[in-house]
């Protein structure tokens, strides 16, 4: 007897049988029962979805005399003939292989016929988009004046090759891929009635690996089962299909969380043992990087298929993270994946990532280092600074200068402008001011300051915050010595910024990051090269 693969044993005989496209088979069985049956459909889909499954048990519906409307009976010989792939009525045609004009004009000249023994002639073309614009060319006629005894199913991977012309006379139908959940269901279900022994555990895996295709999991299911019998271990699910282990991905997951690059680099040394592919290695590592995220945001989120003590550990690891250190993972991940793909030096390239991962929980973040300035700006000008010396303590109190509070008489009043305000706020805050001068002063009346975002996007969102607004409304009214109002008006309106570049020229002119900024206005310091490195002449 001649053994038949698990993807043809188990192809769908029935629409009740397909998977995941329960919204295409049931408009299907209902165009059948109301007999609205289009004269062309047009599937769309990746591959292993059930395109051409559906359009044989599409064709076979039609034509079954036996059986309920939309439920074709698998027992006439219509449909048996079908089944077998030796119907007369029923032709399928690969696209790819007979694609040109010649083929498409005697397939005109064979739907002239009638049927020989069902109610319609029906003409399945695979791979639609591979036809050649002349053989579509053919086909228009045929589509808009079809024989009402012949029907049109066009299956292809690519609808969007597919002419215009061609799809507008078509009843088009997208197939999803199926959901991991979906196949790990069916593929419990043969291993049933085949008698495989298969934890959930490594079904999920399979599941994975086909990436949303019934017939590639089916295929995958068989491949493990040729190797190791009845009986499958999860670990020879791993060795036969390449697949990266669960319990490294996660080691590594949580070497890089707890900020471990020795054992990072202990783990790229394995991985070279093993001899796994380190393009691989790091798509599950996204994976994993992906799956912690979605635990914290959707803990039952359909897609984590995993065992509950995987999915305990999960958790555990995304909690230690944290959503946002988790984002900063993925980011650096995403951005690095093109250098990893075109080096001549995976290794050291691998190596390079994971430590900078390591490193990245103990990095601050801007607002971390903009809260700390702001704190040690505060001790700066609390008042005297305590100096203790050989000779014994002694105090100096900063002497005023530009952080002293403006005067308020009435000669001072009248010549205060915007650069004098913005030393005023830096006598108050440093970092305040540093983010004011990111801003860009439209105009400047008695009692209204207009103001423009800067191009900055954390100074553009810094008076978002109503205490912030509120404090500078108070620092205006403070300065001008009378009630003042805030506008934010659009950028455009704005004219180039008031600030020139003075003693410090270099660190004005250029708009360099706030906590660089922050640093040099408290402690007085200056930029001793230009942008490029050079010596400052």
């Amino acid at each position: 007897m001649v053994y038949e693969v698990l993807a043809r044993k188990w192809r769908p005989q029935i629409f009740q049988d397909v998977v995941g496209q329960e919204h295409i088979t049931q408009t299907l069985m209902n165009a059948v029962k109301e007999d609205r049956i289009a004269h062309a459909y047009l599937f769309g889909g990746a591959r292993g979805v059930g395109k051409t499954s559906v359009a044989r048990v599409f064709a076979k519906a039609i034509n079954c005399r036996s059986g309920e409307p939309g439920t074709p009976c698998n027992t006439c010989p219509s449909c048996m003939e079908i089944t077998s792939g030796s119907a007369m009525d029923v032709q399928e045609i690969d696209g790819a292989s007979n694609r040109g004009i010649e083929e498409i004009r005697e397939l005109r000249e064979n739907i002239k016929y009638m049927p020989t023994s069902g109610r319609y002639r029906v003409y399945i073309i695979d791979e639609v988009h591979m036809l050649t614009l002349p053989a579509f060319n053919a086909l228009l006629k045929t589509l808009e004046e079809p024989p009402s005894h012949v029907k049109f199913i066009f299956a292809t991977t690519d609808p969007h090759k597919v002419p215009v012309t061609i799809l507008s006379r078509c009843q088009r139908y997208d197939f999803k891929r199926i959901p991991p959940q979906n196949l790990v269901l069916q593929l419990e279900k043969i291993c049933r009635k085949e008698g495989f022994e298969i934890s959930r555990t490594g079904l999920a895996v399979i599941a994975a690996k086909a990436e949303g295709s019934m017939r590639d999991a089916e295929s995958l299911l068989d491949q493990v089962i040729s190797f190791t019998g009845r009986k499958v271990e999860d670990a020879d699910i791993a060795d036969i299909l390449g697949i990266m282990d669960r319990e490294l991905i996660a080691e590594t997951s949580l070497a890089v969380i707890e900020g471990s690059s020795p054992k990072c680099l202990e783990i790229v040394d394995r991985i070279y043992n093993y001899g796994y592919d380190t393009r691989e290695f790091y798509r599950s590592l996204m994976d994993q990087f992906r799956n912690l995220a979605v635990s914290l945001i959707d803990p039952e989120n359909q897609t984590l298929e995993m065992s509950d003590a995987d999915r305990k550990e999960l958790r555990r690891q995304a909690e230690m993270a944290g959503l946002e250190r988790l984002q900063q993972y993925l980011n650096l991940l995403i951005a690095r994946e093109e250098d990893l793909r075109m080096t001549s030096h995976p290794r050291l390239v691998l190596e390079t990532i994971l430590i900078r991962l390591s490193r990245l929980g103990s990095l601050l973040s801007f607002e971390d280092i903009l809260h700390k300035l702001e704190l040690l700006e505060k001790r700066f000008t609390e008042g005297a600074v305590a100096c203790r010396t050989e000779n014994g303590p002694a105090e100096v109190s900063e002497s005023p200068g530009r952080y002293a509070a403006p005067e308020s008489g009435p000669a001072q009043k009248e010549n205060r402008n915007w650069e004098g305000f913005l030393d005023y706020v830096s006598s108050k805050s440093i970092p305040f001011a540093n983010v004011l001068r990111n801003w860009r002063l439209v105009g400047l009346q008695p009692d209204l300051v207009e103001l423009a975002k800067g191009d900055n996007t954390f100074s553009a969102t810094y008076l978002d915050d109503p205490e912030r607004k509120k404090r500078l409304i108070e620092y205006c009214s403070e300065y001008f010595g009378k009630e003042m109002q805030i506008r934010v008006v659009a950028g455009e309106k704005a004219a180039p910024p008031l600030q020139s570049p003075g003693k410090n020229g270099l660190k004005a002119a250029v708009d360099l990051p706030g906590p660089i900024q922050d640093v040099l206005e408290i402690f007085k310091g200056e930029i001793q090269g230009d942008l490029h490195g050079k010596e400052k002449k």
